[in-house]
């Protein structure tokens, strides 16, 4: 797309979009939210900078294959019930660490971790359709 002022808005809107996705991930486990909402909304950042810059400064932009993020993400979210396993309980079982440090801290968890796991997949696999797409147009 050709518009000087999509092209001017994207970088504020990606981030502070992108900042929102991590925030949306971070407090999903309480409250709404999470790994896939928390994907959705980073990957629909991803689509805005692809419609604005267009697929060759999409594709510079990201750092690994989408297919490699979500192959990543599967496996954090697998070694997150794997993890339950090595404890002695069942597969999936969420599991916390309270550091001596920060004793009120509540991320440092098998669910966190599977969140996070679960946000890569959404992200890789979104945003893998959407070059795929844009790369047939």
């Amino acid at each position: 797309m050709n518009s000087l002022v999509l092209r001017t808005a994207t970088p504020f809107l990606v981030a502070l979009t992108v900042l929102f996705s991590i925030y949306v991930l971070l407090r999903g486990h309480n409250e709404p939210g999470g790994g896939f909402i928390g994907g959705l909304i980073g990957a629909s950042a991803f689509a805005t900078y692809t419609i604005a810059e267009g697929i060759r400064a999409a594709r510079r932009a990201l750092i690994l294959h989408p297919i490699a993020i979500a192959g990543i993400g599967l496996f954090l979210a697998g070694a997150s019930g794997v993890a339950s396993l090595v404890f002695g309980d069942a597969f999936l079982t969420g599991q916390w660490w309270f550091p001596a440090f920060a004793p009120d801290f509540k991320y440092l968890s098998t669910v966190v971790l599977f969140d996070i796991g679960v946000y890569m997949v959404v992200v890789g696999t979104i945003v893998a359709i959407a070059i795929a797409l844009e790369e047939d147009r």
